[in-house]
């Protein structure tokens, strides 16, 4: 092996340990993370270990903070959407993970939606995400959205030029026919380079556990690089408006685009903390005529651990 093929599996075997993180982040509670986030790896230096610490409690800081964000959305009635894009690998889904992870699913959920279906394809073109968008209390995370059209479609010529220019001539008009109706409408590029999207790439295909992330799309994508840059760099253009402008995510670190755009979102609304009525647990009720009956022993689950 040569040493630029020793620095590229040492990278991969990072980003290994990086999904495994993302296992511990469900598990983890502050108190716990200096005694669970040590490695027996040779490749894991002291620095790594403090830099992996410090990105477990301020992830645990913010999430704290999603959750007042929370509260405050449900108390006040406000409405949010927020749109994630960027290219195949950037990081979306993982701070959109990071982002609900503690959260009420009725409060704050993901429209993800399929490629649209034959009969979507004869609507208007953006009445498929108006069904998903907030009522009153509400957050929508869009992984990928509207801007399909500037993109894929655009790239992978699955709309004509006249369906593409009629979408950058409607796109500012509809973005703001949102902002007036009350939504607040918050969108994310993540931007990565060249070499850290075909270092991911390689970690999906050495990772059984990711390799269904790689579609035949995404293959293409890679082999288009420029044209996807192309598209992004007009979409950008052309779509930046006062009412909903667009914020950049450098992403080639993932660990810090996380937490750097957790902490913008939080910046974009004057939240604040919702005082909570106490809690109390009500005693059970008894009753002397109630017996329990057994469970039938072909119906239990085998406790096989």
């Amino acid at each position: 092996m040569s040493a630029s093929d020793d620095e590229l599996m040492h990278r991969i075997h990072k980003d290994l340990l990086d999904s495994f993180d993302e296992e511990l982040e469900m598990e983890l509670e502050d108190r716990t993370v200096a005694e669970l986030t040590g490695d027996g790896s040779p490749d894991f230096t002291l620095d790594d270990k403090v830099a992996r610490q410090r990105y477990f409690r301020e992830l645990f800081r913010l999430q704290g903070e999603l959750v007042k964000l929370q509260d405050w959305v449900v108390a006040t009635g406000h409405k949010v959407v927020i749109i994630f894009e960027g290219r195949d690998a950037a990081g979306k889904g993982g701070v959109i993970k990071r982002i609900t992870q503690r959260l009420n699913p009725r409060v704050c959920r993901v429209a993800a939606l399929p490629a649209p279906s034959d009969r979507e394809r004869t609507q208007w073109y953006f009445q498929r995400y108006v069904s998903h968008l907030p009522a009153a209390g509400e957050m929508v995370l869009f992984d990928r959205s509207w801007y399909n059209r500037a993109g894929v479609e655009r790239v992978m010529g699955f709309c004509t030029d006249e369906q593409y220019e009629a979408f950058f001539r409607d796109v500012p008009e509809f973005e703001k026919m949102l902002a007036r109706s009350g939504i607040q409408l918050i969108k994310y590029w993540f931007s990565i380079s060249d070499e850290e999207q075909h270092l991911r790439f390689l970690g999906r295909i050495h990772d059984p556990l990711k390799q269904w992330k790689l579609s035949p799309m995404d293959l293409e994508s890679r082999r288009r690089w420029e044209d996807y840059t192309r598209a992004k760099e007009v979409m950008l253009e052309r779509t930046h408006i006062p009412d909903a402008p667009w914020w950049i995510v450098p992403a080639d670190d993932k660990k810090k685009a996380r937490l750097n755009c957790i902490q913008h979102l939080l910046q974009q609304m004057d939240y604040s903390e919702t005082e909570r009525p106490a809690i109390v647990l009500p005693p059970r009720e008894r009753h002397d005529d109630y017996v329990r009956q057994p469970v039938p022993q072909e119906i239990l689950v085998p406790q096989v651990y």
